[in-house]
């Protein structure tokens, strides 16, 4: 048995995913187009999406879209949504490990390969603005800090 320290913060049980609504949803400061996807994600089960497989094809891809304005833009993008720490440091993060498999692939021969890894960072913030954008409207989560 481990003795408690009084010192540490205490746990909630609630998870803050289970306290949104389709309301708070409607009431966002956003566009129609937002809602639509915010409430899809709600439906799919908040920013995990472990009921993705129970939506219709059609809501699939509203939750899990491709962000072509992330994809092109990146670090701008996430600054013009309010979310410019979190897109700063992922853009040094994935930065940092395409430097570093860019140049493992150049040392191995593979310069062409190594090249295209520059799409895998737009990739990225493609793929994760919609999610990173629900956590900052609704569930006030701003980045990692």
């Amino acid at each position: 048995m481990t003795p408690n320290s009084p010192y540490t913060p205490p746990q909630s049980n609630v998870d803050p995913e289970s306290l949104v609504t389709e309301e708070q949803i409607a009431a966002l400061p956003v566009s129609d187009t937002w809602k639509q996807r915010f409430s899809a994600m709600h439906r799919a089960g908040g920013y995990k999406m472990p009921r993705l497989k129970e939506l219709t094809p059609a809501e699939r891809r509203k939750a899990f879209g491709f962000n072509f304005l992330a994809f092109f833009f990146g670090p701008i993008y996430y600054a013009i949504k309010g979310m410019w720490k979190k897109g700063l440091a992922l853009f040094v993060v994935c930065a940092a490990a395409v430097l570093i498999a860019g140049m493992g692939l150049d040392y191995l021969g593979y310069g062409t390969v190594a090249d295209g890894l520059r799409y895998g960072i737009a990739a990225v913030f493609a793929a994760r603005a919609n999610i990173d954008y629900y956590k900052k409207m609704l569930l006030d989560d701003n980045g990692w800090w």
